[in-house]
């Protein structure tokens, strides 16, 4: 059974940094997607960055040159760097993994069944 546990979030000040964690454990096989969603009170689910098993990234307009996304392959783990942070990235922060996605709709909510109960991520002004 494919499980993914999150870790980081918390509080930051604008301008700030922040760094989350991912694990996805239970594949059988190498090849799988994961990528990370936010969703902000009152407001839709969005996909924020993603990474699939031959290191293709998608990033999401507002959040580029901002935050970064990188995976250590062997431990099974997805990171998201969070760079000058704004209060408008407060949110809960979502992972999400598949075996597949193509890169067009790596972002999309659909193209994933296993998801982490989140991380609560919160910048202050």
């Amino acid at each position: 059974q494919v499980r993914v546990v999150e870790s980081g979030g918390g509080s930051a000040q604008a301008g700030g940094s922040l760094r989350l964690s991912c694990a996805a454990s239970g594949y059988t096989y190498g090849t799988y997607c994961m990528a990370w969603f936010r969703q902000a009170p009152g407001k839709e689910r969005e996909g924020v960055a993603g990474s699939d098993s031959d290191g293709r990234i998608r990033v999401t307009e507002s959040v580029k040159g901002r935050f970064t996304i990188f995976k250590d392959t062997a431990k099974s783990t997805l990171y998201l760097q969070m760079d000058s942070l704004k209060p408008e990235d407060t949110a809960m922060y979502y992972c999400a993994t598949d075996e597949d996605c193509p890169l067009r709709t790596m972002l999309e909510r659909y193209e994933y069944h296993y998801w982490g109960q989140g991380t609560q991520v919160t910048v202050s002004s």
